[in-house]
């Protein structure tokens, strides 16, 4: 394990605020909306924002698999179906586009794609009580923003979770989908990650099994939390905390 640790050059602060990361990835994938933002950001101060990428891609799918088992019952296809094509072609422009870029670039647009969720989910807070538009190119745009910020950030779930509400979807089922969702595109990604940007491999792989107790723990912890939890202040505390790491990426 200090082997590792010491390849990857980080501190026992940096494993805290990993393990950290990878708690709330469990939660996350429990249904607790919201995170994903606060995660790619504690990954990307420990390990770098491209590289913090490839780390958390096997760790993200097997929090998927909890999901899907969890929660498939209340998938919904035909919404997912709507939403992958458009997605999967944002993955390859993500892929093409993030393939060759400096790690200060690649910095600087996560930093962006980051404070860009915080003002959708500013706007999806300020508009919940109107209607969204169903037309498919309302579908076609978010699933293509989905997967270009999925690809780049990891942070497709504001994007996605726009086209859900949208759709009027009930909490299980709007979990549900998304869970789906998520695990498809992520092994869709996975071969881009290994073959084309070459941020997963043999080390990753390791530390992902040092770090991936906590998913399982952040995962059921999760679900306790998902119906005690007081969303007006936990969106509150999520914004100011993401625009905050945000922030610290682009400056770092």
């Amino acid at each position: 394990m200090l082997t590792i640790l010491d390849n990857f050059e980080i501190t026992g602060l940096d494993l805290g605020l990993a393990l950290m990361a990878t708690l709330l990835l469990g939660m996350g994938k429990s249904g607790i909306k919201g995170l994903g933002v606060i995660i790619v950001t504690l990954m990307a101060l420990v390990f770098g924002s491209k590289a913090s990428t490839g780390i958390l891609m096997p760790m993200m799918i097997t929090a998927d698999i909890f999901a899907v088992i969890y929660y498939h019952r209340h998938t919904q296809w035909y919404f997912l179906k709507k939403l992958l094509p458009m997605m999967a072609v944002g993955v390859l422009l993500g892929v093409w586009w993030g393939n060759d870029i400096s790690e200060a670039i690649f910095k600087q647009v996560m930093a962006v794609f980051i404070l860009l969720t915080v003002v959708v989910m500013i706007w999806m807070d300020r508009t919940k009580t109107f209607g969204i538009p169903k037309h498919w190119a309302f579908a076609g745009s978010m699933g293509l923003l989905s997967g270009i910020t999925s690809m780049i950030g990891n942070l497709a779930g504001s994007f996605a979770s726009i086209y859900f509400l949208a759709m009027r979807l009930p909490k299980n089922e709007f979990i549900g989908t998304a869970a789906w969702l998520f695990f498809i595109i992520n092994v869709f990604k996975l071969p881009f990650h290994i073959l084309v940007w070459k941020t997963v491999n043999a080390e990753t792989l390791t530390l992902n099994l040092i770090l991936s107790p906590a998913i399982l723990i952040g995962f059921f912890l999760g679900i306790r939390l998902v119906k005690l939890i007081n969303n007006d202040l936990y969106r509150k505390l999520v914004l100011i905390v993401t625009a905050a790491g945000a922030l610290i990426i682009l400056l770092k």
